[in-house]
């Protein structure tokens, strides 16, 4: 095991202070939106006194570094992790399947368009399902909610201005939600803006005390942000979930969603393909949002997992990653390699090395297991169940 060094990356919606305190540091008054730790090449950390970056440690060794079956399948370490810091709303968005990442990523290398340019949406071929554990209170948009909901929700609206919405939902099954999608960002400019200032003062101006209350404010504060921006309507539609510390959400490609506020461990297949449809500065592409995005509504599949011996084990149903909560209290023995651990509370000794809050460390395939001990809290990410 060799200590790491994160990488962080400063997005407008970042806290200005949730990674400095987790990492120990002064603030330097920009926003620190999330620390990538990981071998992706956009940022990739860095390994030991010698800073060589996880990436080319890897490709110097796959078999060693991520082991013969991960490095047959994938040549390079197939997840990244991630703390993910927001003090402000991120863009409406949803992640690529494989297959549809292949196709996008073909037709924008045919386009010519550089890589790292703004408006590039498949930077690799890689699919990107991710999961979300919260280390504080967390807010999310996550995925439709079925149309009869749906409809109850607006049914504390006095908005007459969202009629047109409501007749869409009449009658619909809660498989085609995507035609209601479909429908909201094919809408003229006029129309749109119209819907979501709808949306945004009858939410604002709602004070009922009900089940609707948070969602009604978040879709306020969207509107707020990002008037006229049909994005703001679109979150209607969602499940609005907030995550206790410790609560997590697995998002599968195509799931429709928007972080609203909060601190979390992120980890997610090593991809940086996002599609965005609103809420953001950045480059949107409703019509390729919709051809990635699946429509069909479902409950948002909130996690609240119990430690067995103290180990927390998250739902993970992909090949890429896993990830595990260690609450460390005397000694503990896990399996790992490849692994990245992220210590977020207390102190640990690990494989020979101090892990204090903020502190990360890399674990090759040729070290299985980690004996750790002391009293903390490590996340470890490591290879799924299939690698």
């Amino acid at each position: 095991m060799e200590l790491i060094e994160g990488v962080v990356r400063h997005y407008d919606w970042g806290s200005l202070t949730a990674i400095p305190e987790l990492l120990g540091r002064a603030g330097t008054g920009e926003p620190w939106a999330e620390l990538w730790l990981g071998a992706h090449p956009a940022a990739p950390a860095t390994v030991g006194a010698r800073a060589e970056p996880l990436d080319r440690l890897i490709a110097a060794d796959p078999v060693a570094a991520v082991g013969p079956a991960a490095a047959s399948r994938y040549g390079r370490l197939p997840f990244l992790l991630k703390v993910l810091a927001a003090a402000a709303p991120l863009s409406l968005q949803a992640h690529p399947s494989a297959e549809h990442a292949e196709a996008g990523f073909s037709r924008e290398e045919a386009m010519g368009i550089p890589r790292d340019a703004p408006q590039r949406m498949f930077r690799d071929r890689s699919a990107k399902p991710e999961l979300i554990c919260a280390l504080s209170r967390f807010e999310a948009l996550c995925g439709f909610r079925g149309p009869e909901r749906t409809a109850a929700l607006l049914g504390t609206l006095d908005a007459p201005g969202l009629d047109s919405l409501r007749g869409r939902l009449d009658g619909l099954p809660g498989s085609q939600m995507r035609d209601v999608l479909a429908w909201l960002l094919t809408l003229d400019r006029p129309a749109a803006a119209a819907l979501a200032e709808s949306a945004a003062d009858a939410c604002a101006a709602s004070r009922d005390d009900d089940e609707w209350s948070g969602l009604r404010s978040a879709v306020a504060e969207l509107g707020a942000r990002h008037p006229g921006d049909v994005a703001v309507a679109v979150a209607l539609l969602l499940n609005h979930v907030v995550l206790a510390p410790g609560e997590a959400l697995f998002l599968d490609s195509g799931c429709l969603h928007a972080y609203l506020g909060g601190t979390a461990v992120e980890l997610m297949a090593d991809s940086d393909n996002v599609v965005r449809a609103g809420l953001t500065s950045k480059h949107v592409d409703p019509a390729a949002l919709l051809e990635i995005v699946e429509g069909a509504a479902s409950d948002a599949p909130v996690q609240r997992p119990q430690p067995v011996d103290g180990i927390v084990t998250y739902h993970t149903p992909v090949a890429e990653f896993s990830l595990h909560r260690l609450e460390i209290e005397g000694s503990l023995t896990v399996a790992a390699g490849p692994a990245v651990l992220l210590c977020t509370d207390g102190c640990v000794e690990a494989g020979g090395l101090t892990l204090d809050r903020g502190t990360a460390a890399w674990s090759g395939a040729s070290e299985p297991e980690v004996a750790l001990s002391g009293k903390g809290t490590v996340f470890c990410a490591s290879l799924g169940a299939g690698a």
